[in-house]
C-alpha cells in the first residue's frame, strides 16, 4: 500500500482564479501501457498544453474494496470519509482536490472495469452528502470518459458512466467522450485520437467557466416549494386534460381493436 498523508478537509480549499486548473486522470485498465493509457495521456497531455495541472493515477496500484451498501442500512452512514479503510481515501482526496476527472476504463462485457465500477459506487459518499450538508462533494466539477475495447461496447460504458457521473454531481460537457473498439492499435485511429485530445480540452475549458459560479446546481430547498405550490397545480392540470382527451382515446383505441379482430 503507498505511503500517503490522508487530508480530511481538502474540499474546504480555496481555490483561486489564479491557481491552475486540476484535471485528474483515473486509468482502470490492469494494463498500464495498453490503448486505455494511450488515450487518457493524449486527453491529460491536451489540457496539460492549455495551461492544466494534470495528474494520472493506475486504479490498478491501489486497494479499492466493494462498496458495503451502508446508504440501505442507515442514510447518514454513507457519507464522507467513506466508514472504510482502504486506498480509495486517497482517490478521494484526489478527487476532491479536481476540478475535473477523466476516467478511463477498458470495456469489459459492455461494461466499465471492475475497478472503475467500485470506484463509482464508492463515489455515493460524496453524493449522499447532500443529505448531510446540503451539496454534493463533487457537485459542479467536470468529467469525461474514456472507454477502449477491442470489439464492442463502447457506447454502452459510456452512456452508463455518463448517467451515473452526472447523477453523483458532476457536469458532463460537450464532446467529453473518446472511444475505440477495434483490435488495431489505437494510435493509428485518427478519430479516437483526436476525440481524446478533445476530452481534455473539452473537460479543463468547462472546469474554467465553472469555477466562478457559486450557485448550488441541486436544489433541496425545492422540495417544500414543489409540496407546497406546483404539485397540486401539476394534477390538477393533467387531470383537466385527462377529462378531456380521455373518452376520445378509449374510442380510437376500441375502434382499432375491434378492426383487428375483424382481419
Amino acid at each position: 500500500m503507498k505511503k500517503y498523508s490522508y487530508t480530511k478537509d481538502a474540499n474546504s480549499e480555496v481555490k483561486t482564479l489564479s491557481s491552475k486548473i486540476k484535471i485528474l486522470g483515473l486509468n482502470g485498465s490492469p494494463r498500464p501501457y495498453g490503448a486505455t493509457f494511450k488515450l487518457l495521456r493524449i486527453a491529460l497531455e491536451t489540457a496539460k498544453k492549455l495551461g492544466a495541472e494534470v495528474e494520472e493515477l493506475n486504479l490498478y496500484e491501489y486497494r479499492i474494496e466493494d462498496c458495503l451498501g451502508c446508504v440501505s442500512d442507515e442514510r447518514l452512514a454513507c457519507r464522507y470519509p467513506c466508514v472504510i479503510d482502504d486506498d480509495m481515501k486517497i482517490i478521494y482526496d484526489k478527487i476532491l482536490r479536481a476540478d475535473g476527472v477523466i476516467f478511463a476504463t477498458p470495456i469489459y462485457w459492455f461494461s466499465p472495469s471492475g475497478i472503475v465500477k467500485r470506484v463509482i459506487d464508492r463515489l455515493t459518499a460524496f453524493e449522499n452528502m447532500i443529505r448531510i450538508d446540503g451539496k454534493s462533494w463533487v457537485e459542479g466539477k467536470v468529467a469525461g470518459v474514456i472507454a477502449v475495447g477491442n470489439d464492442s461496447g463502447e457506447i454502452q460504458v459510456i452512456s452508463l458512466m455518463f448517467s451515473i457521473l452526472n447523477s453523483i454531481g458532476f457536469i458532463i460537457p460537450p464532446f467529453a467522450l473518446a472511444y475505440h473498439a477495434r483490435m488495431e492499435d489505437v494510435l493509428e485511429n485518427k478519430s479516437a485520437v483526436l476525440d481524446a485530445a478533445n476530452v481534455g480540452r473539452s473537460v479543463f475549458l468547462m472546469a474554467k467557466l465553472v469555477r466562478e459560479f457559486k450557485e448550488a446546481w441541486y436544489d433541496v430547498s425545492l422540495e417544500l416549494w414543489l409540496k407546497k405550490e406546483l404539485l397540486g397545480k401539476v394534477r390538477e392540470e393533467a387531470e383537466k386534460i385527462r377529462r378531456k382527451v380521455f373518452n376520445e382515446r378509449v374510442e380510437v383505441i376500441t375502434k382499432l381493436m375491434k378492426e383487428n379482430e375483424t382481419k
